[in-house]
């Protein structure tokens, strides 16, 4: 199998020419049982062949496979579209998801990074696809992850524009718009990248297993905070008003 398969677009193709064409591109790792090396290149083959079909499709490269312990493999491809759009189309085909299904035996976990296609977020989650999904830790992590990111930000807002007057007499619609700029804001980019940090231990990939006595202690440890914080709130605003 080439490292690298040609490039499609001849130079002056109508689609090189496009003012629209934003090259982008899919980095993926497969986890794959060294028994099943020759299996998955005969597999990963065509997946690239399928690729070439699709529109915007420019070139696959494929690195050397990297040997890890326990008998497994890591084996690396970034492939390669004009834009963001036909890169979307390729992965959410249903060509590629049957693909993936039947390769499910063949490799034991993968994951892929997507560049200038707007999927990155505070955990890797890709909203709206199962496949995107596995990518993030599960959903009761991250809505607890978020919750207390985000409930001592509102509180901690409340507190002090009800103190200092701020935005009084404003509307409701106008107060709220600014309320969540200003709360959004803050916890994209002070807290939640804190909370991601410290909270990595509990914070895994759905695809990687996790402890039960981990998943304990991670709860335990959000689930403490909150009502630490919730008591701490309730005693301030006792005094504070």
């Amino acid at each position: 199998m080439p490292k690298s398969l040609p490039n499609l677009f001849p130079k002056d193709s109508p689609d090189r020419q496009s003012a629209d064409i934003f090259y982008s591109s899919l980095v993926t790792e497969h986890i794959v049982p060294k028994e099943n090396e020759l299996i998955f290149k005969q597999w990963q083959g065509e997946l690239v062949e399928l690729a070439q079909g699709y529109a915007g499709f420019l070139r696959c490269d494929l690195s050397e496979p990297l040997p890890c312990r326990d008998r497994v493999i890591k084996c690396y491809n970034i492939i390669h579209f004009d834009s963001p759009m036909h890169l979307s189309q390729w992965i959410e085909s249903g060509e590629r998801q049957r693909l993936l299904a039947s390769g499910q035996d063949v490799f034991s976990a993968y994951r892929f990074k997507s560049f200038t296609t707007g999927l990155e977020g505070w955990f890797s989650l890709q909203f709206g696809n199962s496949e995107y999904a596995g990518l993030g830790p599960p959903r009761w992590k991250q809505i607890l992850a978020v919750v207390l990111g985000l409930y001592p930000i509102v509180m901690l807002q409340s507190f002090l524009f009800t103190k200092l007057g701020i935005m009084q007499s404003w509307s409701l619609a106008n107060s709220m718009l600014v309320n969540n700029l200003v709360t959004s804001t803050i916890l994209s980019i002070v807290v939640m990248p804190v909370i991601a940090q410290k909270l990595r231990f509990w914070l895994k990939p759905a695809y990687l297993p996790t402890s039960v006595k981990t998943n304990l202690i991670g709860g335990a440890i959000v689930l403490g905070l909150l009502i630490n914080l919730m008591i701490g709130f309730n005693i301030a605003s006792f005094f504070w008003f």
